[in-house]
């Protein structure tokens, strides 16, 4: 079913740290109104990297997190510098993140984190024939480096400490497209 988009009537803005929050009055098509509010990231874009070890095996990282101030099992991510493709911040924070490049880096769709409210959005970037390099990043401690095989992603989805939704739906588009594109 296709719907009309509802009208915007007036838009304010507010500004914060890492976020621009919209406040929307909208008239949906019904003649309702409400008013809505979303953040938009500041920046070029994010990156969400899945790091092939090789064929059956990615890399995670074990990190500070601090919205439930505690460390947390998850993918390499990062913002996407000005300047820089999706692709070339992917091999950057890989080599920031886990001390590995690239030779074969390919985007394969975006994600979002809450489009209900948020305008946030990052690439699933799959990379593959890794090879040591390290540059220095932005991390105040070395990130631990978790090799994880994808036949067991079935209790890797279970443990407490890897809750984040992006990188469990990333590990599991990456699973079945390399099931079907030569992984």
């Amino acid at each position: 079913m296709s719907r009309t988009l509802p009208t915007i009537h007036d838009v304010t803005e507010h500004e914060a740290a890492l976020y621009r929050m919209e406040r929307l009055d909208l008239e949906f098509s019904n003649g309702e109104r409400r008013l809505y509010e979303r953040l938009h990231g500041r920046g070029h874009g994010a990156v969400i990297v899945v790091p092939m070890r090789d064929d059956d095996t990615v890399l995670l990282v074990r990190e500070y997190a601090a919205g439930f101030h505690r460390y947390e099992l998850g993918l390499v991510k990062g913002r996407i510098d000005a300047g820089e493709t999706p692709l070339e911040a992917a091999n950057r924070e890989l080599k920031e993140e886990i001390g590995y490049g690239a030779r074969s880096v390919e985007a394969l769709r975006s994600l979002s984190l809450a489009p209900q409210y948020m305008s946030h959005q990052a690439t699933l970037v799959v990379a593959r024939d890794l090879y040591p390099e390290r540059l220095a990043g932005d991390e105040p401690e070395e990130l631990e480096v978790v090799p994880w095989k994808l036949d067991a992603l079935h209790e890797l989805i279970l443990l407490d400490e890897f809750s984040e939704g992006r990188s469990i739906a990333a590990l599991f588009i990456v699973r079945d497209w390399l099931r079907h594109h030569g992984g």
